[in-house]
């Protein structure tokens, strides 16, 4: 069985006003990475797998709360049409998903996406 890693974490302002936040956490060491993966499936219920987030971070895509909530929505409307693969367009970013599992495959910008055949995905939704 996999343990629960054991993170504290202290969420305050960098300076009054800024729109900055400050994380301070003790416990175990789990990369950055891995923070923020966990923090995406808290707030979404959608997993991102590795290469997606190692996608994420290669190529500079920023999600905010208002893309994390139109992908899940993405997901579960194309749930109920039945989808199992679909590429969710964002925004100007680009995201193949398997909707079964509910797991983000690969993340891509809109640029990324030009010149590129999108094969063995059922579904197509602009989010």
């Amino acid at each position: 069985m996999l343990e629960q890693p054991n993170i504290t974490a202290f969420v305050g302002s960098v300076a009054p006003d800024s729109g900055m936040t400050r994380i301070v956490r003790t416990g175990n060491d789990l990369s950055f990475s891995e923070v923020l993966k966990t923090q995406l499936e808290r707030e979404t219920g959608i997993t991102f797998s590795a290469h997606a987030m190692n996608r994420l971070n290669e190529r500079g895509l920023l999600l905010g709360s208002e893309e994390l909530t139109r992908l899940s929505q993405a997901v579960t409307k194309a749930g109920e049409k039945g989808a199992i693969d679909s590429l969710i367009l964002l925004n100007d970013m680009a995201f193949i998903v398997s909707i079964k599992n509910q797991t983000v495959i690969t993340a891509m910008s809109g640029e990324a996406t030009k010149d590129n055949v999108f094969t063995n995905i059922d579904s197509a939704i602009i989010a």
